[in-house]
């Protein structure tokens, strides 16, 4: 048998199984891609540098920044994102891909609600609770711990004392309600 029978021989085989074709042609569509995005986001980013958008930005903003970098890289992911989709698709695998992907992207999004509030949540209940009973107002002379002076604005958040060395602390209200205050009379 002839080494050119047994590139036949093998290519036939290659294309009478679906599954190897699949899996190589997904494979190609990955490195096309991966290739594109890499070539697309340096271009980007050479024109962006040519016609100086980060002079331009820092100029309209006044902030110094690299956008030009940001955008082409962006740009980069966002075709290695749309590669990746479609190298999913073609190997079928799309749907329980995006579902975990989902639950990923609501996990982080729930987690990041919890930590955004998990201190203005006691601090508005003692704000409002403040505020309801009327416990401070402002001009009291307080004495809280180690901090001791007169209070000059109340929120619902957090309470602003001023020191008698003109310094201006501002306490959270949970602080408040968690701990001793003893208001001093005049």
């Amino acid at each position: 048998m002839s080494i050119l029978d047994s590139l036949i021989s093998a290519s036939e085989s290659f294309i009478n199984n679906p599954l190897l074709l699949k899996i190589v042609t997904s494979i190609i569509i990955l490195l096309i891609g991966f290739i594109a995005g890499r070539i697309i986001g340096k271009v980007i980013l050479k024109v962006l540098k040519k016609i100086e958008l980060d002079k331009t930005f820092k100029k309209s903003t006044g902030h110094e920044s690299s956008i030009t970098n940001i955008i082409s890289k962006g740009v980069s992911y966002f075709i290695y994102f749309v590669t990746v989709l479609i190298f999913l698709e073609s190997l079928g695998l799309t749907p329980f891909v995006l579902n975990i992907i989902l639950i990923v992207v609501l996990a982080i999004v729930a987690v990041s609600i919890i930590l955004a509030i998990k201190d203005f949540i006691p601090n508005f209940i003692a704000g409002y609770s403040l505020k309801s009973k009327e416990l401070y107002k402002i001009n009291d002379n307080i004495k809280v711990e180690h901090i001791e002076g007169i209070i000059v604005k109340i929120n619902l958040l957090d309470t602003h004392v001023e020191t008698k060395k003109k310094d201006l602390i501002v306490i959270p209200n949970s602080f408040l309600i968690k701990n001793v205050v003893v208001k001093k009379f005049h």
